[in-house]
């Protein structure tokens, strides 16, 4: 299936930028070590992908899916085959002991890339699950990071999103949070990131639910209001190797807005999936309606569909990559554009921020009023507003 079609595009989005570079690229990855964390999810297995094909000289990967990282092997086996580097996989918890005990016996990487996240907007309902995303996506970024610089890795990149730009949820939020974090560590060890589009049928994304609906003879529901960017997965692992190899301190890359990517409603991209399929869309007004006809209808070459108005917490009515206050670099690639950063960060807030967590956690109680005021107090522009239903609320 032709992920391109699917997003409304003829085009891969960083093909000029990646052949420019081609050989400055090959020859940097191919005297280089990498450790990739989070490297068995979605982003994570195309950045390996990019990065096992020019021959590292050694490419170390953690996830703590055991699953997805014996899949990433195989898949790495079937279509690449082998290289003389080191190469090895490990299902590693990074916020464990055990972790721990690995950067300690070894932990010598040029090249340290995290890939780790909760990225779901869903993920923020309670707070218990709350926490662990800001474990994952802030303070596991800042202990990996100590631990880099203390090894004197070379740079790290971390990867960030378009939501953390005015950010409207918690999770967009935590990862402006982590870029705040990110940039007080800069100034003992490179860093960069990237903020970029939804990764087109990358796990749990609702594209990667039309397949998983399609499979078991589920009706296909999007909401029809909202419109997003898309990127394929390998030009997610493209957008992350380029930011660490070239990327200098601090620097925050996107992909830019031009015709080559455009916003496309997901009712849309689920229509252009059916038909790709052979279906005809068959469109329904409830819930009911659409379980009952997924029993006879798909028979007949038709696929029932649910395409309602979103109104749950956390969606933001449009995307972007970069706000008004932020300085940019739109000349140095063809299909990248670059924040560039100086190293300004609330040493104070980020301690006290810090310190309240730890509290919380401590005391082994915390609801997520908490949470968010803390939020609050590093993001006063948050404009995070709980409308008391969620994704999960819905089919």
């Amino acid at each position: 299936m032709n992920i391109l079609k699917l997003i409304g595009r003829d085009k891969e989005l960083f093909s000029d930028d990646i052949n420019a570079h081609k050989e400055e690229l090959s020859q940097i990855v191919s005297s280089s070590s990498f450790l990739v964390l989070g490297g068995a999810g979605s982003i994570g297995q195309a950045v390996v992908k990019e990065i096992f094909s020019r021959h590292p000289l050694k490419l170390h990967v953690v996830d703590i899916s055991e699953n997805n990282m014996v899949e990433l092997v195989r898949d790495i086996r079937s279509s690449f085959g082998y290289i003389e580097g080191d190469f090895k996989t490990f299902a590693l918890d990074i916020g464990s002991v055990e972790y721990d005990a690995f950067i300690q016996a070894d932990g010598k990487y040029d090249y340290v890339l995290n890939l780790s996240a909760l990225k779901h907007v869903r993920s923020e309902e309670d707070q218990y699950t709350l926490m662990r995303m800001i474990d994952v996506n802030i303070f596991n970024t800042d202990k990996t990071l100590a631990q880099a610089t203390t090894k004197r890795t070379k740079k790290y990149f971390c990867v960030s999103t378009d939501k953390a730009a005015n950010p409207v949820n918690m999770m967009g939020a935590s990862k402006r949070i982590m870029e705040m974090f990110l940039m007080r560590r800069s100034k003992y060890i490179k860093i960069s990131t990237a903020r970029f589009a939804n990764v087109a049928f990358s796990d749990g994304s609702l594209l990667h639910g039309f397949k998983e609906r399609i499979e078991k003879k589920q009706p296909i529901v999007a909401p029809n209001d909202i419109k997003r960017y898309f990127v394929t997965p390998k030009e997610s692992g493209e957008l992350c190797l380029m930011s660490c190899i070239f990327g200098e301190n601090r620097d925050i890359f996107f992909p830019k807005l031009d015709n080559n990517l455009h916003l496309i409603s997901f009712a849309d991209i689920a229509l252009k999936y059916l038909k790709n399929l052979g279906y005809e869309p068959y469109l329904c007004k409830t819930e009911d309606e659409a379980r009952e006809l997924a029993q006879t209808l798909p028979s007949e070459g038709k696929w029932p569909c649910l395409f309602t108005s979103s109104d749950t917490t956390g969606e933001k009515d449009f995307e972007e990559f970069f706000t008004d206050k932020e300085s940019l670099d739109m000349n140095r690639f063809e299909s990248l554009g670059i924040i560039k950063n100086e190293p300004l960060f609330d040493d104070i807030g980020l301690n006290l921020f810090s310190k309240n967590i730890s509290q919380f956690k401590e005391r082994l109680s915390w609801n997520k009023e908490e949470i968010v005021q803390e939020f609050f107090k590093l993001i006063p522009e948050f404009k995070y507003e709980d409308k008391g239903k969620y994704l999960d609320a819905k089919m």
